[in-house]
């Protein structure tokens, strides 16, 4: 079977996925997948990451997050965007080990052959969303009513 997204380079941040063929709205395309850390041992590592503007960390749930910077795939290419046309999907591991948990990335409407893949990554920092924190978080993914940054309101905000 053909691959349905391919890696190459993105008009919106470095690499980026791609429709090899028409995708269906509700398709399951990839799993993000790294290595598993606490948040603890990801805080180690990276620190917050809130002044960088580049993360291959992917919150799993409250115990665990997926570091695609080691043991990663090509989800880790997928680029934000605030017009997405897929979303992350987390599925709970049925007995409830959250180190079970996994995430996949699904299209949210049909994508044609070519489009390239975004998801909002929703993210929140628990620092001030300042201007320049805005800026290292840019959003870059050209749609009409991009918002200008990959940040979101923090949660009880609007």
């Amino acid at each position: 079977m053909p691959a349905r997204i391919v890696t190459r380079r993105s008009a919106i941040h470095g690499n980026g996925m791609f429709a090899a063929a028409d995708i269906p709205a509700g398709t399951r395309l990839i799993q993000y997948k790294g290595k598993l850390l606490t948040h603890a041992e990801s805080d180690a590592l990276y620190g917050d990451g809130a002044d960088t503007g580049h993360t291959f960390l992917f919150s799993l749930n409250d115990d665990y997050v997926i570091d695609a910077n080691q043991q990663g795939n090509s989800a880790r290419w997928i680029n934000h965007g605030c017009a997405p046309n897929c979303e992350a999907v987390v599925d709970e591991d049925a007995g409830g080990d959250p180190r079970r948990d996994r995430v996949f990335i699904e299209s949210i409407r049909d994508i044609r052959k070519g489009e390239e893949l975004t998801y909002n990554y929703g993210i929140v920092l628990g620092v001030p969303h300042t201007r320049a924190m805005k800026r290292i978080w840019a959003c870059r993914c050209g749609a009409p009513q991009c918002t200008g940054t990959m940040l979101q309101p923090k949660r009880g905000r609007r």
